[in-house]
């Protein structure tokens, strides 16, 4: 596929600050929140609230809950893992040997629970899945219960939830670290997963691009969870993005505070006119109009959403950059982008979705296997490595093949290199 521009012009917005664009339909009104779901169960909780002791683990709830350097680094590692993770002395291997990583879902999920419990596979862990119907919680055992419960056996938790207050709630009470999958105001895997997919391919040479500054990219659709840790990563980032919504979808004053608080970096541009939005844009997004829990709002929102499809058409009239490239975190719906769009070669939609394993290892390495503390992940476990390399070699006294005894993935990524060239005796 064509590489993204590494640059694009600004549009409208000249300064690091967050702005409304002047537009006919300019009124943006909050979003409603989602009920709970009935599986769930809502305490009182402020998910600003910090760690009950001073040895409490560290929890990732969103993207707002990183540095700017934690969340570039996990981004990269998630690329890093990609490279190396199918490599026999891929050092991530047995990170997790002999522990129990909990998956508490209380929503229905392909990606989120087949990366999550990928990943701990993958990392020589076992994913203990607890759907809504597996445990008392909501049916006659509270949430403060079953955090302290479940935690005290398992050495994390990879938790899929309606409000944020629960997921709030159950990392306040619980001895090992949480790790969201996914709640109704946020989705931090799915971000990162998509700034990795966007930094793969904005790379050149194959070399994996130092930050994504000056990268634009467009959302048209629905300001949901998904959008909402998108752009707070996007203002660490330097990366500007603009949204397209009807009026009376659009972000809230509560989540644009979030993110104008993100950083001084990066611009965020709003509007309801698709066209204005895909100006310039390196990627388009969009996600679905109809998220759990509002299926009852679907003649509605699908009149609201009229003009709203993802279409070649539309890049073409919004001015889009020439090599742009779409993604969806899905599942997708017909209305929101078009075949030829969506299975199309400016379509990331499935790389973007095989990165959400690697995300998830990047998570799980940094919060349950080094206690919250952001490193560059290893590529090749060295002395495993070395060890196959004495027991594989080839007896000293016997004429090589070829001029070069043996290469391996390095350490630093995965590219190839020669060790050695041996001389003929």
């Amino acid at each position: 596929m064509a590489a993204l521009r590494p640059c694009m012009r600004r549009v409208l917005v000249h300064r690091p600050l967050i702005r409304l664009a002047s537009t006919s339909s300019s009124t943006v009104s909050s979003t409603a929140s989602t009920a709970s779901t009935a599986s769930t169960v809502s305490l009182s909780s402020t998910p600003a609230d910090p760690p009950s002791t001073p040895s409490a683990p560290r929890h990732f709830l969103r993207i707002s809950d990183l540095a700017t350097w934690e969340l570039s680094q996990l981004i990269e590692n998630t690329y890093r893992h990609k490279k190396n993770y199918q490599h026999e002395q891929w050092a991530m291997r047995d990170a997790l040997h002999g522990k129990t990583v909990a998956l508490m879902f209380s929503k229905l999920s392909t990606r989120t629970r087949v990366s999550t419990e990928g990943a701990v596979v993958a990392m020589g862990g076992h994913p203990m899945f607890l759907g809504k119907n597996d445990i008392q919680l909501g049916v006659n055992e509270s949430l403060y219960d079953t955090s302290v419960v479940i935690s005290s056996m398992v050495s994390g938790i990879v938790a899929r939830v309606g409000p944020h207050s629960d997921i709030a709630e159950l990392a306040k009470h619980s001895s090992a670290p949480v790790i969201s999958g996914l709640c109704d105001t946020y989705h931090p895997l799915q971000a990162i997963a998509d700034f990795s997919t966007m930094a793969q391919f904005a790379s050149k040479g194959g070399k994996f691009p130092k930050d994504l500054r000056g990268l634009k990219i467009a959302w048209v659709g629905d300001a949901n969870n998904v959008l909402h840790d998108l752009c707070v990563g996007a203002k660490k980032l330097g990366i500007q993005v603009a949204i397209a919504t009807p009026e009376g979808y659009g972000l809230s004053e509560k989540m644009r505070a979030e993110i104008h608080a993100a950083g001084p970096e990066g611009m965020l541009f709003e509007t309801n006119v698709p066209e204005e939005a895909v100006k310039g844009a390196d990627v388009i997004l969009t996600d679905t109009w109809i998220s759990m829990g509002q299926e009852e709002e679907k003649v509605k929102r699908l009149k609201a959403f009229e003009g709203f499809t993802v279409t070649e058409e539309l890049a073409r009239r919004g001015g889009a950059a020439k090599d742009w490239k779409f993604m969806h975190c899905l599942p997708r719906h017909q209305e929101e982008v078009d075949d030829e769009v969506f299975y199309g070669n400016r379509s990331l939609v499935f790389p973007e979705a095989q990165n959400r394993l690697f995300a998830a290892i990047a998570a799980i390495e940094c919060f349950i296997v080094n206690k919250g503390k952001v490193r560059r992940a290893p590529g090749i476990n060295r002395s495993r490595a070395d060890r196959f390399y004495q027991a594989n070699k080839r007896p000293a006294n016997t004429q090589p093949k070829t001029a070069s005894a043996w290469s391996s993935s390095t350490p630093d990524g995965g590219e190839q290199e020669t060790l050695a060239k041996e001389k003929k005796p």
